[in-house]
């Protein structure tokens, strides 16, 4: 079954950070087969402190934490804490 990250964040804080964290991010996710879903606020039913949705789908559920704990994903972490605040969590299963 496929995997799935599901972060939920507020806006971004620090443009710099965020902007380097996508330039790390895009060989990682490639390395992983992972596909960006950027999801429309609104599902956003009962949020307190985020505004923003993304889903991240990977080949499989173990591939969404090979690369979670991947050395070179925990080093661009970093930026993406700095950029904004978020939630994230890993799912198995199939999301249309």
């Amino acid at each position: 079954m496929k995997g799935y990250w599901i972060i939920l964040g507020s806006d971004v804080v620090d443009p710099a950070a965020q902007k380097e964290y996508g330039l790390l991010w895009a060989p990682i996710g490639e390395q992983y087969n992972a596909k960006l879903k950027f999801l429309d606020s609104s599902v956003l039913v009962e949020a307190q402190s985020s505004n923003r949705v993304i889903a991240v789908e990977f080949p499989s559920y173990e591939q969404a934490k090979l690369c979670y704990n991947d050395p070179a994903y925990i080093e661009a972490k970093k930026f993406a804490l700095r950029g904004s605040r978020r939630e994230l969590i890993i799912i198995e299963g199939d999301l249309a």
